[in-house]
């Protein structure tokens, strides 16, 4: 552990996070219209001009900007610096709750991922999967990390059963009916269950459950306000991404009450 839980892991991961923002605001934008993350530079989508590099600073640029190109004067959505701002904080979170570590660098990665699939699922409906298998692929390196420099071996085991369970739940459950569940969610429930299952077994339980819930209340409060119906499709991918936040940030108590009832 380079830094332990506390206000400095907090502030340092924070500000790595307010930068990882801005970044995940160009995968959130280009990856669903099938663009490339790299080139061109970022630029305003109205007028074209590029972002200036004082223009490009997390939050504060767009706050300095009022929330306008510099150059068209066109509004800039505030969807940018609520991302900047989102994956500043649950970076903040986890390095208040694990610190710097390799289990805080894996659960941060986590979340920046589920933050860009949260939102492009909530506007398209969509779970691109080479985000999914991305964000697999650098949490998976950083727990084998993890495990080989602490001979924590039994946890790389729990985090690949909590993945795999889960994965063949969603996957019957697509199998038996597609416009139930996506095959979206079914890559992304392997994503979160090793994710969480790093943690522990009870911490990718405690993050569906979580999802589930969220999902249902939304669901039945859109019915019922008129808003969607029985077969609105619903981004089930955002409820399932702030089921395994929650879970990562605050399923600790649960986790650890539900313990202490079972022995």
């Amino acid at each position: 552990m380079l830094v332990g839980p506390g206000a400095t892991a907090a502030v340092v991961l924070g500000i790595f996070g307010l930068l990882i923002g801005s970044f995940a605001n160009v995968v959130i934008y280009r990856v669903p219209e099938g663009r490339s993350i790299v080139r061109p530079p970022s630029g305003c989508p109205a007028c074209g001009s590029r972002v200036r590099s004082r223009d490009n600073i997390p939050v504060i640029s767009w706050v300095v900007l009022r929330g306008r190109c510099r150059d068209c004067h066109a509004p800039i959505s505030l969807r940018y610096p609520a991302v900047e701002a989102l994956v500043g904080a649950l970076f903040a979170g986890v390095g208040l709750r694990f610190g710097i570590s390799w289990t805080g660098v894996g659960e941060a990665a986590l979340a920046a991922g589920l933050v860009v699939l949260a939102f492009i699922d909530l506007e398209h409906l969509l779970l691109p999967k080479k985000i999914v298998y991305a964000t697999l692929t650098v949490v998976a390196v950083v727990f084998v990390a993890g495990a080989a420099t602490g001979t924590q071996w039994h946890r790389l085991l729990v985090a690949a059963i909590s993945a795999v369970v889960p994965w063949a739940l969603f996957f019957v459950i697509n199998f038996v009916s597609p416009r139930a569940m996506g095959f979206g969610d079914v890559r992304l429930a392997l994503l979160i269950g090793f994710g969480l299952g790093w943690l522990g077994a009870g911490y990718a339980f405690l993050g569906f459950i979580v999802a589930s819930v969220l999902g249902s209340v939304v669901g039945v409060t859109m019915i019922a306000l008129g808003k969607a119906g029985r077969r609105t499709p619903i981004p089930f991918g955002t409820f399932l991404a702030a089921g395994a936040v929650v879970a990562v940030l605050a399923g600790a108590p649960v986790v650890n009450w539900y313990a202490a009832q079972i022995h």
